[in-house]
């Protein structure tokens, strides 16, 4: 037997149909395998907006050429991107350099933001980065030195004229890098002045060590019977036991010339926001001794502070690396 119910007129059930349908399609797990037709699975109004995403912050690049000891610059320099990163609020992140040529070559291409640079790859690196700026150099820096020293065997002793410089003619003698300005350029110049010519040494050319630590442990040896540093780090390895005043000795000191100072690329306003090169340089000439963190940075520099430098007063540098061929 059949019951009999009300019977609805068509529209009115079509209606509640697909108000059922509707009302399935938003029940958890309705999908495609649930059977119900496409349109009732379709979302009811637009999609939300997606979130932005935040914008990253730049990363100011920190380096530097590798004139001493590996374990030396990764003393110095992660405390240099430390306290700038406290003093200006950004952060900064030390890369090293495998070579002099490596750092130009990164600092040309915009990979490196801010280098501590010798005179010779500061000059190098500003000719190939136009509106590169030069921000500071140590206390030290306005008149820097080279100083020329010899194995103790060899009998050489210290001299007050640069004419001495020609009993160096027939030694096995070494620069540093071939990018040095304190190690290889100013030297190889003096040398000229004096009448040496590169082709005057044991083997008929100098050798090229790579670094002033690297020139001094040679010549300690005997490797070399002499060879030429920086001033700096000869007197730094006295004081540290590296340089023995019974195997080596000094035996003339250069007359003063421009060397290290820190550049920084044109753009970092428009990167870090406006007066950032300002605030940079600042920064850097505000390192005192006074501060534990500041006085040992300083230290490891071998020097007592930081003071403003222009790129006008490397015009010596660019001359003789042009007269030598280390700038075209």
């Amino acid at each position: 037997m059949r019951l009999k119910g009300p019977v609805l007129p068509r529209g009115r059930a079509l209606t509640l149909a697909a108000v059922a349908g509707l009302a399935l399609g938003l029940l958890p797990g309705a999908g495609p395998s649930s059977g119900l037709a496409p349109w009732a699975l379709r979302p009811l109004g637009p999609a939300p907006a997606r979130a932005e995403q935040p914008r990253e912050l730049p990363v100011l690049r920190l380096s530097a050429i590798p004139d001493q000891k590996p374990e030396k610059l990764n003393r110095l320099y992660p405390l240099v991107a430390s306290e700038l990163s406290q003093q200006l609020g950004v952060k900064v992140k030390y890369v090293p350099m495998v070579d002099y040529a490596a750092a130009v070559s990164a600092f040309r291409t915009g990979d490196l933001d801010l280098v501590w640079f010798g005179g010779l790859t500061g000059v190098q690196a500003r000719l190939q980065k136009p509106g590169a700026q030069v921000l500071a150099q140590r206390d030290i820096d306005a008149s820097f030195h080279s100083i020329f020293i010899a194995n103790t065997k060899t009998g050489l002793q210290p001299f007050s004229q640069q004419a001495g410089l020609v009993q160096l003619k027939g030694r096995r003698f070494t620069f540093g890098s071939e990018n040095s300005t304190s190690g290889r350029l100013m030297p190889q110049y003096f040398l000229a002045q004096a009448g040496v010519k590169l082709g005057d040494f044991a083997g008929g050319s100098p050798g090229f060590s790579g670094s002033h630590d690297a020139t001094i442990a040679l010549v300690q040896s005997g490797a070399y019977d002499a060879g030429v540093v920086n001033e700096q780090v000869w007197r730094s390895s006295l004081h540290d036991g590296k340089a023995k005043r019974t195997k080596l000795v000094a035996i003339w000191k250069s007359p003063g010339y421009q060397d290290y100072h820190w550049l920084a690329q044109p753009n970092l306003d428009q990167r870090f926001g406006k007066g950032f090169s300002a605030k940079l340089q600042g920064a850097i000439l505000a390192w005192r001794p006074g501060d534990p963190e500041q006085k040992q940075i300083l230290s490891l520099f071998g020097a007592q502070q930081f003071t403003k430098a222009n790129a006008a007063a490397y015009g010596q540098i660019e001359q003789v690396g042009r007269q030598i061929g280390k700038i075209r």
